[in-house]
């Protein structure tokens, strides 16, 4: 028995949960899969997988022996890989996700450059206002506008941007402009729901936290809809700032409550944590470092 190919099996079966979907992945048959993985708990006279007729899980012991395991397998396709990294330019399938607007106005460009640089990358750009778990996701690199929790990613910071309330002059006429944000219970609101969920928008007052409850006259989960209404006069909307800059440069838009706006958020790159990291991510990234400006903090 390979006690590398059948660790390799052990750590499929786990990952995808199941025999026939580790042997389409590795290539093998299910019987095949099922022989190198029975090898595997008798050579280490422990059981390491539950098995019944409609699920696979671990044991106590295989939890434990996955995470080495993984471990192994991860530190030998990493000195594989530094031995050839010299030498290696970006191949191979890139997969890129980012929110909806963002990833249309300013990934989508630097994308576009980054293949015609790299011509043995083919990519694959996924934009959604969810958050994307890379790895069950097949993700390579994620655009992360927010603060990180996961510590299990490696983060580049390449930008910063602002949450900016803002309504369209026409609106700024009829209405009076709101001073401090109590006053935005006056105010016709527009929520996009995608950038907060709940209609209630956080404000910091006199130093400390404010989160008000609104009562919209128009939600959506479209920030061209909810940016575009606040420009037809409809009413006051919160965004992020690189999703209004282009309007309030143009004079569409203009800022109000600025005072009163927490934090700028940071933009991040994310990808899984490795030691090597590959090529084609590696060069991404770079080349959002050297040719982009994603600072959205000034408008």
């Amino acid at each position: 028995m390979d006690r590398l190919e059948a660790m390799a099996a052990f750590v499929a079966v786990a990952d995808l949960r199941g025999f026939a979907p580790a042997a389409r992945k590795l290539g093998l048959s299910p019987s095949a899969v099922t022989r190198l993985v029975a090898g595997l708990e008798e050579r280490l006279t422990t059981r390491l997988l539950q098995r019944t007729t409609r699920s696979v899980s671990l044991t106590d012991a295989g939890a434990r022996y996955l995470e080495r395991a993984r471990r192994i397998l991860n530190d030998l396709d990493e000195a594989e890989a530094a031995a050839q990294a010299e030498h290696s330019e970006p191949t191979g399938r890139l997969v890129v996700a980012a929110s909806n607007l963002f990833g249309r106005l300013a990934v989508a460009p630097v994308l576009s450059d980054y293949l015609a640089r790299h011509p043995g990358v083919v990519a694959e750009l996924t934009l959604s206002d969810r958050i994307v778990n890379l790895v069950e996701d097949g993700i390579d690199v994620a655009v992360r506008i927010s603060e990180l929790s996961d510590s299990s990613l490696h983060a580049r910071r390449v930008g910063a941007t602002r949450r900016v309330v803002v309504a369209a002059p026409s609106y700024l006429a009829r209405r009076p402009r709101p001073r401090t944000p109590d006053e935005l219970a006056e105010h016709a609101v527009v929520q996009f729901t995608g950038l907060h969920p709940a209609p209630e928008w956080r404000f910091v007052v006199d130093g400390r936290p404010l989160a008000l409850t609104l009562h919209p006259v128009l939600a959506t989960n479209s920030a061209d809809a909810a940016i575009g209404h606040a420009e037809r006069g409809g009413g006051l909307t919160m965004a992020l700032a690189y999703q209004v800059a282009d309007a309030v440069r143009a004079g569409r838009l203009a800022v109000v409550l600025a005072e009163f706006e927490p934090p700028p958020q940071p933009i991040y790159l994310v990808y899984p944590s490795a030691r090597l990291v590959p090529a084609k991510v590696r060069a991404f990234v770079d080349l959002v470092l050297e040719t982009c400006d994603w600072n959205f903090v000034t408008l």
